[in-house]
């Protein structure tokens, strides 16, 4: 039997299903704020599959690149992004699979158009290695100027040494600070921390274990960090000559996956994204990544993929 209450209640949901249409028919909202892993494998070794270390986070349609491993102008052009639109570029450290495509990256944006300046930060050597590119493609810069009436490229490419933590850019949609963690032997090395409408996005760059990153990181929407998987380190020592230091640096530079989940844990992130996977290739299912991980992080865990996207608000 229908009561009056219910009556009601069926009567206001009949006139909710005639509105919805209306409501149906307004253009939908545009995601303002996205990640998109364009390289998802660790270390400097180039091959056919995952591409080297580099991340973006897109806000009100404005580009922010994070690192910028071998192969970030291809991965940027794959997900779609005009290079001559990127207007920040953020590098974490000085290890080649972070910096070794830095300078290509604004030269193949000025060759495609770039008019506006590129803001750069990253530890002390940015200013410097910014400096050295030009010189070191002073003769084609200088052509190309001359020859197809070109902008100097050279006054539109920006470079700030980070040498403390802290607050390092302030934009109307964006908040970025730095905090410096441990990765042996280099101590120039910062996560960052997005503060967007949507959320808040953190990077660990490259880490060893470290309980003070699940501090900068508490409460954050997103958690990108870097992991390692422990089996196949013991395997790695059979495979290369230099394979027993170079477990030792994989061991004392970078967070074993099931850190990586205590690291989620503390922090008490909403999503938890493993990336800079060291080894990057399939030799690791993605079940064997998260089972790592899952064993002290109960939320939500993505493993990342060259140009996967995750849109904000998670």
């Amino acid at each position: 039997m229908i009561d009056r209450r219910n009556a009601l209640k069926l009567t206001l949901g009949g006139a909710a299903a005639l509105a919805a249409p209306a409501v149906l028919a307004q253009a939908p909202t545009k995601p303002r704020t996205k990640i998109v892993f364009l390289g998802t494998k660790g270390g400097p070794r180039v091959g056919v599959g995952p591409s080297n270390p580099a991340n973006l986070v897109m806000v009100n349609d404005t580009p922010f690149v994070i690192d910028c491993g071998m192969g970030v102008s291809h991965q940027l052009v794959s997900a779609g992004v005009p290079l001559e639109s990127v207007k920040y570029i953020f590098i974490s450290h000085h290890h080649s699979d972070h910096n070794l495509e830095y300078g290509n990256l604004v030269y193949n944006a000025w060759a495609t158009g770039l008019s506006a300046p590129i803001h750069s930060f990253g530890p002390k050597g940015i200013e410097a290695m910014t400096k050295t590119y030009w010189e070191l493609n002073k003769f084609d810069v200088d052509t190309r100027i001359e020859d197809e009436g070109r902008p100097d490229p050279r006054k539109l490419l920006i470079a700030k040494d980070i040498t403390e933590d802290g607050v390092v850019l302030q934009t109307p949609d964006v908040k970025v600070t730095a905090f410096r963690t441990p990765h042996p032997p280099i101590t120039d090395n910062f996560a960052y921390k997005f503060e967007t409408p949507d959320g808040t996005i953190v990077f660990s760059s490259d880490t060893n274990y470290n309980p003070k990153l699940a501090e900068f990181a508490k409460g954050a929407d997103v958690l990108v960090h870097e992991a390692i998987y422990l089996p196949w380190v013991d395997r790695l020592v059979t495979r290369v000559k230099n394979g027993a230091t170079l477990k030792k640096h994989l061991l004392e530079s970078h967070t074993a996956a099931e850190d990586v989940g205590r690291i989620a844990d503390a922090a008490q992130v909403k999503v938890l994204v493993m990336s800079h996977l060291v080894p990057g290739e399939l030799d690791v299912t993605d079940e064997q990544w998260s089972s790592e991980a899952k064993k002290h992080f109960k939320g939500r865990l993505i493993v990342a993929r060259d140009l996967m996207e995750l849109k904000l608000p998670v």
